[in-house]
């Protein structure tokens, strides 16, 4: 199993986590650079360590702090990539928060369905976006803003899509989640599962 670490979002950023000490599941908004640092330098990584930034979406507050992290490789699904390279405000959501910069990000590797990250396989899991993904390594789940604890649901109002929110929370009901780590609010050490199934009766 992989070691990961949670580091809480702090306002308008997502939550991140660091995996083996230099592989980071998303980067916030970019607008809580020593934030983020300190967390990072807490668990004794400093931030040219990150090898590796994974984006769970494309939406400006996961992809924001990417630039960060110029020793990195950035991965983001295949999908999410296309609004990201052509800085679409409207794609990456920056625009409804008020936000020019679409990004400021890069994308050096394009994930699909079934791609490896240290423990963990990708699972495409559209619905927030059309490029969504989940990492699972048979425990632990992180589900970007897919799922949230408590049985929310990712709003599909900017470039979502309920059906295929719908189909992946049915993909993810079948996974013997017992941790789950959302991509805003808290993280759940145990019963993942009844979480999903939750958030599947609230579509």
């Amino acid at each position: 199993m992989s070691d990961i670490v949670f580091i809480l979002g702090l306002n308008y950023d997502s939550n991140c986590y660091l995996i083996n000490d230099n592989i980071l599941v998303d980067t916030g908004a970019g607008q809580n650079k020593e934030y983020l640092f300190s967390k990072l330098r807490e668990n004794g990584v400093e931030p040219e360590d990150i090898e590796l930034v994974v984006n769970t979406h494309c939406h400006f507050d996961h992809i924001g702090g990417n630039h960060f992290f110029p020793n990195a490789k950035i991965a983001v699904h295949k999908l999410d990539a296309i609004p990201i390279k052509n800085e679409d405000t409207l794609g990456t959501a920056a625009s409804a928060f008020g936000f020019d910069d679409a990004s400021n990000s890069r994308v050096d590797i394009e994930l699909e369905e079934g791609d490896e990250i240290a423990d963990f396989k990708v699972i495409h899991t559209p619905g927030h976006t059309s490029g969504g993904i989940s990492l699972w390594d048979g425990e632990t789940l992180i589900c970007g803003d897919t799922i949230f604890a408590g049985g929310g649901v990712g709003r599909m109002d900017i470039g979502g899509n309920y059906e295929d929110m719908k189909k992946s929370i049915e993909k993810l009901m079948k996974l013997d989640v017992v941790k789950l780590f959302p991509g805003h609010g808290p993280i759940l050490e145990n019963n993942g599962k009844e979480h999903i199934k939750m958030s599947y009766s609230f579509l």
